[in-house]
Formats: structure tokens, sequence, C-alpha cells
């Protein structure tokens, strides 16, 4: 209240916000740090899951044919075909099969049948030739892989940059709904070249075998790779895709957008 010499008053009548006890203002909370306090972040997150069956999710029950539960063959002819550049002169990699337990010869013979029955090898009298070891996998399960690290030191690296992370995150500002892709065996959707067939072997007390597409392990792999999706993707970067190797992130500020 302001009373002024003519006796007349003026009252001002406001509200005082009442800040809570328990917070401090960011300023006050810097000063505290730098003074040596410990800070905590927390991070409160909504766990609630909802469980979908596939059949319960549109796009794949309007698009059968485009999620099969396996590959069944050879991939189609694509614009782009694995190559292996080896340095000049350098001869035909030729390396012994590594020692394996009994266990691991019988998983090795049941997946080399699988992938003879899908036509992603084939018997090889090629003079190359590489080593078979097994990467136990997170379920438990044995992936068999190709020892390509004496390969890969004669071959001629493909300077072909892969997205940096934080580039691909600035594009999901404002977004709100997501889509998750991940390709099934993503690499194996992409054939070798015929004349570079020969130097993607392996042998095994069983025989020796050439990829006819291509396998986990090789040096220009990933980013040959990602050259094919950018490709495939090309019209939709930057705008509601996001593509890193054989994930494939569809992002939208709405449902109504995104459906």
């Amino acid at each position: 209240m302001i009373e002024s010499s003519s006796q007349s008053k003026v009252v001002f009548v406001g509200e005082r916000q009442v800040v809570p006890s328990c917070l401090i203002s960011a300023i006050e909370a810097i000063r505290l740090i730098l003074e040596g306090c410990e800070a905590y972040l927390a991070h409160v997150i909504n766990t609630e899951k909802v469980n979908l069956t596939l059949e319960e999710i549109p796009v794949v029950r309007d698009f059968p044919e485009m999620f099969p539960d396996d590959l069944l063959g050879l991939p189609p002819n694509r614009e782009v075909d694995f190559t292996i550049e080896t340095i000049p002169g350098v001869a035909p990699i030729s390396i012994a099969p590594y020692r394996m337990a009994p266990v691991e010869w019988q998983e090795l013979k049941k997946q080399v049948e699988e992938l003879l029955g899908k036509g992603f090898i084939r018997p090889s009298t090629s003079p190359w030739g590489e080593p078979m070891l097994f990467a136990k996998k997170k379920d438990g399960s044995m992936r068999l892989c190709v020892d390509f690290r004496q390969l890969n030191r004669v071959t001629m690296k493909i300077k072909y940059p892969l997205p940096r992370i934080d580039n691909l995150l600035d594009q999901l500002k404002g977004a709100t709904i997501f889509s998750k892709i991940d390709l099934r065996s993503g690499y194996w959707q992409l054939r070798i070249a015929e004349k570079d067939i020969p130097k993607i072997t392996f042998r095994t007390r069983y025989g020796h075998y050439e990829f006819l597409v291509m396998p986990f392990g090789l040096t220009n792999a990933p980013v040959v790779f990602m050259a094919l999706m950018n490709c495939t993707f090309h019209e939709y970067l930057d705008q509601f895709v996001i593509v890193f190797i054989d994930d494939i992130l569809v992002y939208s500020r709405s449902m109504e957008e995104h459906e």
C-alpha cells in the first residue's frame, strides 16, 4: 500500500509464487557443483510396454511378402555387386582349417548344409581359402565366421564415409513417433561379383566352398552395404528416414504423418 501526501491510498494486490524448498535454480546448481558438491541426474520414463504380435503391426500385415521368416535363396541382381580389389601381384591366400572341438564340427556341418541349401555358397576349386571359426551370440548359439584377416590385409580399402551418429540424431528433432527396421541377414542380400567369388572361399574338413553372397568379416563390407542402402533410400533420406548400414529408422512428428 502506498499513501500520498493528500491522504489518498493506492493498494497493489498480487500473488507471490511459492517455490518448493526442494527445488533450486540452475545457476545455484552450477555453483554448488563448482564448489565440489556431488550431482546426480535422474531421468524418469514410462516403462510400460505394449507387446504386439507381427499380425497386429499394420505394415507387416499389409505386406507379408516383405517380411519372410527367412531368406530362401539368392538375392536379385542389383545395381551394386560386392567386389574385392587386391593389391597388384598378390598371390592367392590359402590357410589350413583351424582345430575345432567335436561339437563345433557338428555345428559346422549343419550350418554349411543350410548355406548350401539356400544357394549362398557352392563347392569350390579355388586356390584361395581361409579357415572357419565360431563366434558365440548373445543367445548362446554359434555364428559361423570366416577368418578373412589375411585377405583384408591385401584388399584395397574403399573410401566411403559412414554417417556421423550425431548428425543422424540431429534429424530427429521434433519427431515423436518412430519405427525401427532391422534387415534380416542384410549382408546376404548383396551378391558377390562373379570375378571375385574365388577369393571369398573357406576350407573345412567337409570340403572347400565359396560364397555367392557377401559374408561378414570383409573389410569393405560395411561401406559397400551403406552405399547400397543410401542408393535405395536416397529420395527419403533427411525427410523421414535414417539409415545406418542395415538399421533403418522411420520418424514422424505425429501418428497421422507416420501412417
